[in-house]
């Protein structure tokens, strides 16, 4: 495979749950794909061990995406939490736990709330106050800060978030807080910059929570800038959650926007190879190690969100809430469940079979890895039914097929199970394409699935079955398609304001702003916009600076009919405006290939509990024109495809793959 690049070497990394996804390219020509597995509790360590096999040259750009902040959150992989401090206005110290009573679980009624992340003699009250217009009630007195600030320093607390009423009005009384405790508190998180928006429960989350993460992100990005340096100390970028690279200091100061780095950049990816084939409407489909995430991509056009919860179990869309911490920031619109190749097959106490949420992650990993797994996993269930092949990775790692019947053979008959887990995380990963799709008014017919992740092309065809989709493009190298997604990202700031008295002239003031610092920028506009007594808004991409009232109260309109089915005789309130700076990358550019007539044995698959004879041949083998009627199996380096019968499997001319159901 060849693609045209800039003039230098390029890195790009992408850190998942059990892989963690190299790509590099050197002289104007992506030189590699590679896999190697993660290092949960060291990040760093499996890039460096990738880069030291993979790369022998100088870096000139060093592109990242991470789990650090996600798994921080989730207390996974021996990474913890450091104890934070909350300071607040007077009477609002509870604020952070009391929160909302949204509960995803309406009747489990053992259902737990996330653990709060700042305890309460770690909550602080200073007695200010700033009404919803912006005026100042009653000033800061700093004396009231020398008591909180002594407990603080010997508590050992690094790291400080300050959330006032209204700051987002007015945060004078915050940056006079915030100037006394940056002077002797390593890390501060000032509600008024991270999160500018009204709500005080949400603005004070997502200040809690970026203060949660800054030491363990300014930690990780230090070791990870310093271990670079045997590499020629390039310049390090970073995916946002919002699907955009940021710099390794904006990263730090606000590591929020990183929570879903990974998943973003294979979104990104996504729309990029979506323009390049010329299909407007794709839903993004990604299944790893331990997850699966959907997004939607409308008009080549990748949907945002401007709210977003962190740290829970799954992300089942915007309507299910109170499984973790909310933030206000913009991310891409992603549902995410508990899906992937190492998610653990289990029965409960009424001897019902079930999937996740546990993984078996990176270590131990699936049974069939051989690194001390016991519990059965989807990678086994796919490798006993014969999906898989029992070398991945090319030839560098052989799985045990043997181990993994042993292991499925605990719950019940062993292929019975499998072929019943595959078809329950079938489920569980349609729903999650349901719930970007149909809860958001999207009619999922109307659009083409695109599979990547090591796991993806493994399940797609199945799960477009189960929604009615017909239509299943595999891109190219599949398995590091994320990472391949951070070669074609843009660096992209965010800057808002909320509540603009007059729309064009905010719009134009955070433009002004934004062009001082990012002059060569392209800008993108959005609106965050509701019916007035509504509890929440939608995102409404706007065209520019110019844009009429009535036009973006008709668009939100428009937006509101499509997601909900109705519309209200009721002013429609602009809440929150924002705008995206957009620095161009050039972006690296499919070509030909070589092709090959080599092709693999054939193998027998479980499928529908029967039996058969599946043709199998290597992916690099196919040529423009051909067409693989299914039951077939395409091989390729981290991943397979899988054409069930009723379906037919035909190369692009972008070294796609179709897939397209015949009955």
């Amino acid at each position: 495979m060849i693609f045209e690049s800039v003039k230098q070497t390029v890195v790009a990394v992408d850190v998942g749950g059990t892989f963690t996804d190299i790509v590099i390219s050197a002289d104007g020509k992506i030189t590699g794909f590679y896999k190697v597995p993660t290092t949960p509790r060291n990040p760093e360590t499996g890039i460096l061990d990738g880069l030291k096999k993979y790369c022998n040259t100088e870096i000139s750009e060093f592109l990242h995406a991470t789990t650090i902040a996600t798994n921080s959150l989730l207390g996974q992989h021996g990474l913890e939490i450091e104890p934070v401090a909350l300071i607040t206005t007077k009477g609002f110290r509870d604020i952070i736990e009391i929160g909302r009573q949204n509960r995803p679980k309406l009747y489990d009624l053992l259902f737990e709330r996330p653990k709060v992340l700042v305890t309460k003699e770690n909550r602080y009250e200073i007695d200010e106050r700033v009404d919803v217009d912006g005026n100042i009630l009653k000033n800061i007195d700093l004396g009231e800060l020398r008591k909180p600030l002594e407990e603080i320093r010997k508590r050992n607390i690094r790291s400080v978030a300050v959330a006032f009423l209204h700051s987002y009005a007015n945060p004078d009384n915050e940056l006079k807080i915030g100037r006394e405790l940056q002077k002797v508190i390593e890390y501060v998180s000032l509600s008024s910059t991270v999160a500018p928006e009204p709500r005080e429960y949400e603005r004070t989350s997502t200040a809690t929570v970026n203060a949660a993460l800054m030491p363990v992100t300014s930690g990780y990005i230090r070791k990870l800038d310093n271990s670079m340096k045997n590499f020629g100390s390039p310049s390090l970028s970073i995916m946002a959650s919002s699907g955009g690279l940021i710099s390794a200091e904006e990263a730090t100061t606000r590591p929020v926007q990183i929570v879903e780095s990974g998943p973003a950049a294979g979104v990104i990816a996504a729309s990029e190879f979506s323009k390049l084939i010329g299909l407007k409407n794709v839903i993004s489909f990604d299944m790893g190690g331990t997850t699966a995430k959907a997004g939607t991509i409308r008009n080549f056009e990748v949907e945002i969100t401007s709210e977003y919860e962190v740290g829970g179990q799954s992300h089942h869309g915007r309507m299910t809430k109170g499984s973790g911490y909310p933030v206000r920031f913009p991310f891409v619109d992603l549902a995410e469940v508990s899906a992937g190749g190492g998610t653990i097959i289990w029965k409960d106490a009424a001897g019902a079979l079930k999937i996740g949420p546990l993984s078996a992650g990176a270590d131990p990993g699936p049974v069939s890895y051989g690194k001390g797994g016991t519990e059965p996993t989807i990678t086994d269930a796919n490798l006993v039914t014969g999906i898989i092949r029992d070398s991945m990775l090319g030839s560098e790692m052989k799985l045990n097929k043997e181990s993994a019947k042993d292991a499925l053979s605990k719950l019940g008959e062993p292929f019975g199970i499998a072929g019943e887990a595959l078809r329950l995380v079938d489920l569980e990963m349609a729903r999650a394409i349901r719930i970007v799709t149909v809860e958001r008014g999207i009619d999922p017919l109307d659009f083409s699935i695109m599979a990547f992740g090591g796991a993806g092309p493994q399940h797609a065809a199945r799960i477009a079955e189960e929604i009615g989709v017909d239509h299943v493009i595999i891109p190219p190298e599949p398995g590091v398609f994320s990472a391949l997604g951070l070669m074609f990202s843009d660096w992209k700031y965010e800057s808002r304001i909320s509540y603009p008295r007059d729309l064009q002239e905010s719009f134009g003031k955070l433009e002004k702003k934004m062009r001082e610092k990012f002059p060569h920028a392209e800008f993108l506009y959005y609106a965050d916009c509701r019916y007035s007594g509504q509890g929440s808004e939608l995102t409404i991409p706007v065209g520019s600076t110019d844009v009429k009232l009535k036009e973006l109260q008709d668009a939100f309109e428009e937006a509101h009919m499509k997601a909900f089915g109705f519309k209200l005789e009721r002013k429609v309130d602009v809440v929150t405006i924002r705008i995206f700076a957009v620095i161009k990358r050039t972006s690296p550019k499919i070509v030909s290939s070589e092709h090959s007539d080599s092709a693999g044995d054939n193998r027998t698959i479980l499928e529908g509990g029967k039996w058969i004879e599946a043709r199998t041949i290597t992916r690099h083998s196919l040529k423009p024109g051909s067409k693989i009627t299914g039951p077939a199996l395409i091989d390729e380096y981290g991943s397979t495809t899988y054409v069930p019968s009723g379906w037919e499997a035909s190369p692009g001319n972008n070294l796609e793959i179709h897939l397209r159901r015949v009955r």
